[in-house]
C-alpha cells in the first residue's frame, strides 16, 4: 500500500491491484470520499471492489468478439467472470509499479502487451484536499491502434446524495448493456440542477458533458466538486439498493469501435498518447467544519 495525506485527506494506493485506489477519507471524521474498501475487499484482489481503478486501453464493453484497427481485425476474449464481453481493457487486472513517490505526489505505471503493447501512467497528486488523477496511455506497437480511456470511481451513496452533472443525451441500451441509440435525457436522469439518484437501474452513457459535476452528500457531512478533462462523456451507474454509485469520465461511449466514426476513440501510433484526467475537490459542511475543529483541538 502507498499513502499520501495532507492537512484534509487520506488517500490509500495498492498498484498491485490493478494501480487502485483503495481508499480517500477525512482525516478529522474518517468519512469516505470514495467507497470505503475494508480488508476483505482488499484480500479480494479485484479492483471491482476497491475505490477506484483506470481503464485502458478502452473503457466499459466491446461487442463483436473484437474490432477493426488499421492492419485488420483483433480478436478479444471474455476478461471478466461477471461478464461475458470483454470489458474495461486490460490495464486494471495488471499489477502497476510505483515511479515515483514525494509528500503529495505518486506516479505508477504498467506495461501492457495485451491486446497490443501500451504503457500506462497514473499521476496521483493531494493538496489541500483535492485529488487529481492523470491518466496517460502511450502506443508502443510498431501497428496503429485504437485507445480510449476512463477512470471507474465508486461514490458512496444515502439516501440525501445529489448529483449535478449535464448532459443533452444519454445512450439507450439493450439488454447486454450495449448502446442502441442516443435519446434525449429523460427527467429521472436529468441532472442539469442538483437532485437526488434515481431509485431504479441506471447504466448508461451520457453524452455532450463539460467535465464538471457536483456530488453533495449531506449525511456524510461534505460536497466534491469534480472536474474530468479528456472526458467528453460519463457512464453513470446506480445500483439499486446498494450503498454506492459510480460516475466516471470517459473518453467515449460503450462500444464505440463499432459505433459510426469511432466517437471518442484515438488512433495512436507508435509513441503517440493519450491523456484523461479528473480532480476531486472536497468541501466540507459547516457541520463537518465544526466537527473537524472539535476533533483537531
Amino acid at each position: 500500500m502507498i499513502e499520501l495525506k495532507d492537512a484534509l485527506t487520506h488517500l490509500t494506493l495498492a498498484p498491485a491491484i490493478g494501480g487502485s485506489i483503495v481508499n480517500w477519507q477525512v482525516i478529522a471524521t474518517g468519512q469516505p470520499l470514495l467507497r470505503h474498501s475494508d480488508e476483505h475487499a482488499v484480500n479480494s484482489g479485484l479492483p471491482g471492489k476497491l475505490g477506484c481503478y483506470p481503464l485502458a486501453p478502452w473503457s466499459n464493453r466491446i461487442a463483436a468478439g473484437g474490432f477493426n484497427n488499421p492492419d485488420g481485425w483483433l480478436p478479444l476474449q471474455p476478461n471478466s467472470r461477471t461478464d461475458p464481453l470483454p470489458i474495461h481493457g486490460s490495464a486494471w487486472q495488471q499489477a502497476w509499479q510505483v515511479v515515483s513517490q514525494s509528500a503529495d505526489e505518486v506516479v505508477m505505471q504498467v506495461l501492457c502487451d495485451t491486446p497490443f503493447a501500451y504503457r500506462a501512467e497514473q499521476r496521483f497528486g493531494l493538496r489541500d484536499g483535492e485529488l487529481n488523477i492523470a491518466l496517460t496511455v502511450t502506443h508502443l506497437a510498431e501497428k496503429a491502434a485504437w485507445h480510449g480511456l476512463g477512470l471507474h470511481p465508486y461514490l458512496p451513496r444515502t439516501p440525501g446524495t445529489r448529483l449535478q452533472a449535464k448532459a443533452s443525451q444519454v445512450w439507450l441500451s439493450d439488454a447486454a448493456k450495449l448502446p442502441t441509440g442516443l435519446a434525449p435525457v429523460p427527467v429521472d436522469w436529468d441532472f442539469q440542477q442538483l437532485k437526488g439518484l434515481p431509485d431504479g437501474l441506471v447504466d448508461n452513457g451520457f453524452c455532450h458533458w463539460d467535465g464538471q459535476c457536483r456530488i453533495e452528500q449531506p449525511d456524510l457531512g461534505y460536497a466534491l466538486e469534480c472536474q474530468a478533462s479528456g472526458a467528453d462523456y460519463f457512464l453513470l451507474y446506480c445500483p439499486p439498493g446498494l450503498e454506492f454509485f459510480c460516475i466516471e469520465p470517459v473518453s467515449h461511449p460503450v462500444n464505440a469501435h463499432h459505433l459510426p466514426g469511432k466517437p471518442g476513440l484515438k488512433l495512436l501510433e507508435q509513441n503517440q498518447s493519450a491523456h484523461l484526467s479528473f480532480k476531486l475537490k472536497y468541501l466540507p459542511t459547516v457541520g463537518a467544519g465544526l466537527l473537524a475543529n472539535t476533533v483537531a483541538q
